[in-house]
């Protein structure tokens, strides 16, 4: 029987074996000695011990405990960036005024105001929840600004000639509009928001996949280091394909390209 897959399937299909792929290769290496696997443990392993940690509730505890984190500062950077850069992609006297806090702040690396967040929230989950928030404002807010900029304006100049109200330019011309690059900002934020809930958890937390890996450091549990940042990476990656799949449905259009 000869069965045609679609394009979307085959992609799907890459996707999902390029990293088994890898993982196979690291076995072969580990099992023939050509990696020291004090240091690089086999797959086989790393998946024995996350079995082990599944078991014990431990990995569903800080996993718990990390995505309610991620969920909460997405939100809490995530929409105020969208109806920002809404505002500023579309009024320019805002823009310049923002625009060079947005330009200074940016490039200051997000981990190193990590003690003065502490100092301000505390070692509670407001802190970690404010880390997120902050990975995901700049990418969605920067984006959001350049998908609004690139509307051609003869959209926005239809909008004013029919009396459209700031609502109806929002909703029909600009967020629609810039939804490509908002999509894009929401992808890197997310990822910047992981890397830096790991990074708060380490810290000064006692639950999360961060957490985890700094405590499984202290006492040399390399098996479960490597739990924890595979757990990141699937869950980044699970993260991705539930964002491309919502891409997607909205842009329907720009899959062909």
């Amino acid at each position: 029987m000869n069965v045609k897959l679609g394009r979307r399937t085959r992609e799907r299909l890459v996707s999902f074996f390029s990293p088994l792929a890898l993982l196979l290769l690291w076995e072969l290496c580990a099992r023939a000695g050509w990696i020291d696997t004090r240091f690089f443990p086999a797959p086989t392993v790393i998946l024995a011990k996350l079995f082990e940690l599944a078991r014990s509730g431990d990995l569903w505890v800080n996993l718990s405990a990390s995505l309610q984190r991620l969920f909460w500062g997405s939100l809490l950077g995530g929409i105020p960036a969208l109806i920002l850069g809404l505002l500023m992609g579309l009024y320019r006297p805002l823009r310049i005024v923002i625009d060079p806090l947005i330009s200074a702040t940016y490039p200051i690396p997000k981990s190193a105001i990590l003690p003065l967040i502490l100092l301000v929230f505390g070692l509670g989950e407001m802190s970690k929840i404010v880390m997120v928030a902050l990975g995901m404002f700049y990418p969605v807010v920067i984006n959001t600004i350049i998908g609004v900029r690139q509307i051609d304006k003869i959209y926005l100049d239809v909008g004013k000639n029919f009396r459209a109200t700031q609502g109806q330019m929002f909703r029909t011309i600009a967020l629609p509009g810039a939804l490509p690059s908002i999509m894009a900002g929401i992808k890197l934020g997310i990822g910047m928001g992981l890397i830096l809930i790991v990074i708060a958890e380490m810290v000064g937390a006692k639950t999360g996949i961060g957490f985890m890996i700094w405590d499984a450091w202290q006492v040399l549990s390399v098996e479960t280091m490597y739990v924890g940042l595979i757990v990141i990476s699937i869950l980044g990656f699970c993260l991705t394909v539930i964002l491309n799949e919502i891409e997607a449905w909205l842009l329907p259009w720009s899959q062909d390209r």
